[in-house]
Formats: C-alpha cells, structure tokens, sequence
C-alpha cells in the first residue's frame, strides 16, 4: 500500500555520510545491467516540486487519499478543481538534462530498466523507452465504474468547458500536479462525469491509502532480479513502495547506489550516496563516459 506521507521518519546519525564523489556511479554504469529507480527529485528542475526536499510540499500539503476520493463528492470536487488548475502548468513540463542522461544511458545499453516514481511521463518525453510508472500516470484517466481510460488533455477540455473563466491564483503547486486552492476557490467547480458510463473518474495513478497493483509490483521485482546494480535517482524512499525494491537488491548482494542531495530510507543499504543536483551528477557521468546526450528527445 502506498501510505499516506509523513515528515515523521528523520534521518538517524549512524547513517553512512554522504558524498560528491560519482567514481562508484560511474563504475557501475560502465560495468550496465543498471537498473534506475527514479523519484520527484529528478523532475524538480523541470519545476515540478518534490515532496520532502527543501521547500518540498508536504510543508503546506497533504495528497488526497483513495479512500477521501472515492468516499466523498466534495473532495472529487476538490481534488479535480485544483488538479485541473494544476494540470495547466504540470502538462506544460519539458525533461531535463536528468531524464535525458538516464534516456542516453539507456540507448547506449548501460541501463537495463527503468521504474520511476514520478507521474508526469518525462522520462518517456527524453526518450526513455519500457519505462514502469510505479504510481501510474497523471496524462490518463480512468473511470471507476466502467474502466475506461482517456487521455486527460481530453478531460481538460472538458473541465474548461463546464467551468469557463476558472482562473484562481494557487498559494503553489505540489508533485501529484495539483495546485494549492482554499475551499472557497473551489467551491462552485463543476466536476464531469465519464463521458462512455456517467461514471467517476479518476487519474490513472496510485493514491495515497491505495495499492500498486500486484503485477506491476512484480514486473519490477523481476527487474530487480535481472538488473547488476541499482541506482535511485531522486528519491527519498520514505515509503515502501520504492524501499522495498532497494531492500530486494541489498538482500541479494547486488551494489545499491543512491543520488539524492538529503538523506534517504534507504541509505543504509546502500554502498553509498552522492549528494548532488542530479541535472548537474547525470551530465558529469554522460561527459565521464562518452555518453553523447546530443540526440536525446526533449
């Protein structure tokens, strides 16, 4: 279960330091078989915000959960008023030179998969290809009753159109898409009903409260398995959904590395953790080992 996020878990001090020194990176990288498991970090710099990071968003936001959205008209109300808002900006993002390094990465044979945490598809929109989105995806939709998919610049459309001149001004905006919006400003937001069933939808990706689905768990258990080495990009791994494939590769001897500027869940299986902005960390390995980024998507 993805479990509603906390500021609760804080680093302990036995935790081994961290580093700017990307030698063991680049060693594994170069030996391939890397399997990457990215998180919000990687897409900051394309101005989506993280969650726990400095200025992340649960300062200021709880996500919604599955069991608010699906047992409560208002909070649909809600959720979609700010999410549509935020989707203005959120569908507007570009990759960076993070995705594009792991997309060259990839092409050259030195990543072998790739499970990302993030929901906005930028991995996909650098080049990446068979990427696993953990969480789903913020660019389709789904309806809860009859099970069918749509893409949302389809339900945009939709929303603009049942609620014209909606333009409130958010206090910010989080790493799910959604913009930061009082009750008030969403108050007389018109929420659209399935267009195939009159059903309620839903993005298709994983809330809080809500279960990853079991085969995509174990689609990304056999690329762990697979893999030579892990590498985390951006990730706190503060909840299990991405821990547990770090504790699967430890468990099996396999080298687990981590670029994250804070410290992380899963330090302490890790060989070790650099602490750079990973736009700047990714380049300075593609430079490092001959990884031409030229022709990246992006």
């Amino acid at each position: 279960m993805r479990t509603r996020p906390t500021l609760s878990w804080t680093p302990t001090e036995d935790l081994p330091p961290a580093t700017t020194d990307l030698a063991p990176v680049a060693e594994v990288l170069r030996a391939g078989k890397v399997l990457v498991l990215s998180g919000a970090g990687i897409s900051t710099e394309s101005g989506i915000p993280d969650y726990r990071g400095e200025g992340g968003s649960l300062s200021r936001h709880t996500p919604m959960t599955y069991q608010d959205f699906t047992g409560s008209a208002r909070a649909r109300r809600r959720y979609w008023a700010r999410s549509h808002l935020g989707w203005r900006t959120f569908g507007r993002a570009l990759p960076n030179a993070g995705h594009r390094a792991v997309a060259a990465f990839q092409r050259q044979g030195l990543v072998s998969g790739l499970i990302t945490q993030n929901v906005d598809q930028l991995h996909q929109a650098a080049g990446s290809t068979e990427v696993v989105e953990l969480h789903g995806s913020l660019r389709r939709v789904v309806c809860l009753s009859c099970g069918a998919f749509s893409p949302r610049r389809e339900l945009a459309a939709r929303l603009e159109e049942a609620n014209p001149g909606f333009a409130p001004v958010p206090a910010g905006l989080n790493p799910d898409g959604d913009a930061d919006l009082t009750d008030e400003q969403v108050a007389d937001f018109r929420v659209v009903p399935c267009a195939v069933c009159g059903g309620v939808l839903k993005p298709d990706v994983v809330f809080f409260g809500e279960n990853v689905p079991p085969q995509r768990v174990d689609q990304c258990r056999a690329l762990v398995r697979e893999a030579a080495s892990l590498l985390v990009l951006g990730s706190s791994l503060t909840v299990m959904s991405g821990l547990r494939f770090v504790r699967q590769a430890a468990d099996a001897g396999k080298a687990v590395l981590i670029i994250n500027r804070d410290p992380t869940r899963g330090d302490r299986h890790a060989r070790g953790r650099v602490a750079l902005p990973l736009g700047t960390a990714l380049t300075a390995l593609a430079e490092h080992l001959a990884v031409p980024l030229e022709d990246a998507a992006g």
